[in-house]
């Protein structure tokens, strides 16, 4: 969406039948990549605003929402991820999340535009300070075709930090992609994918757990939390494990992490866990 002559911007969904508006001080940066369009904003008071195809991706205040929830439990959950695979998080701050924990030895990103990646490297680098760890790789190209390359058993973590299941992010939805990722993850893998508003996108949830369930996945379950800035304020991330019952989260670790957070901790990691009746009998059908 354009700004008005308010200098709002201002984001429809219309499944919902609703709005959400940031009041912007001006405009960095606008653009349209090979993938899409892209504009930077700086807001009264959400700090920068990333959009891309007039969606909004994150903003400065609450994006840490997002990207601890995205990576800190598939990684506490796995009993010892040392290789994670990232699809799409091109504004790196997933990957940053990531890299805090010591045991990952390897964490490669898969962005299939870099212009993303370039410009939260401009205008939001606390996001890309982790870029040059050692322990990261930075490919730009198609994550599918990544996965379908990757050897059997080769990846303990993979996480589809995605836009909306539309355009170039619609095959990450699939079957055939999720068995392509259930062959990759290696005994006890974690696969977990975001996976929108369990207010507003119940029946894609569904189709997520069922396509999960079809492709070989024993387990699979949604993660709700907080952020503001998406469609109903209510997220979710959906996570699944191939061999076994997901499991409990390793307590003793996350109490003792050697990082801080400003979201996660073992409280909210188990209370994301929960769901309300509503969305278990979506799930079902009802």
């Amino acid at each position: 969406m354009a700004l008005d002559d308010a200098n709002w911007f201002t984001e429809v969904c219309d499944e919902g039948g609703t709005a959400f508006s940031l009041r912007i001080r001006e405009k960095l940066h606008e653009e349209q990549s090979d993938y899409q369009h892209i504009a930077i904003y700086e807001t009264e008071t959400f700090g920068r605003l990333m959009v891309i195809d007039g969606f909004i991706m994150l903003t400065d205040r609450d994006n840490f929402l997002y990207h601890e929830m995205m990576s800190h439990p598939a990684l506490y959950t796995h009993p010892a991820p040392r290789r994670v695979l990232i699809i799409g998080g091109g504004d790196c701050g997933t990957l940053r999340e990531v890299l805090k924990h010591p045991e990952v030895e390897r964490a490669d990103q898969v962005e299939i535009d870099e212009r993303v990646t370039q410009l939260a490297e401009e205008y939001f680098p606390t996001l890309t300070d982790a870029n040059d760890d050692e322990r990261a790789g930075l490919h730009f190209g198609d994550g599918i075709e990544w996965v379908r390359r990757s050897e059997d058993n080769s990846i303990d973590v993979i996480i589809v930090d995605s836009t909306d299941p539309i355009g170039p992010a619609e095959g990450l939805f699939d079957v055939a992609f999720y068995q392509e990722c259930a062959r990759a993850l290696s005994s006890g893998g974690i696969f977990v994918q975001q996976s929108e508003s369990p207010l507003y996108h119940t029946r894609l949830l569904g189709e997520i757990h069922n396509g999960l369930r079809e492709a070989g996945f024993l387990d699979v379950l949604s993660l709700h939390f907080p952020q503001p800035v998406y469609p109903s304020g209510w997220w979710s991330a959906t996570m699944a494990r191939t061999d076994d019952l997901i499991g409990e989260p390793r307590e003793d670790d996350i109490r003792d992490r050697p990082f801080t957070t400003q979201y996660y901790n073992y409280g909210t990691h188990m209370g994301a866990l929960a769901a309300p009746e509503f969305f278990y009998r979506s799930l079902n059908g009802g």
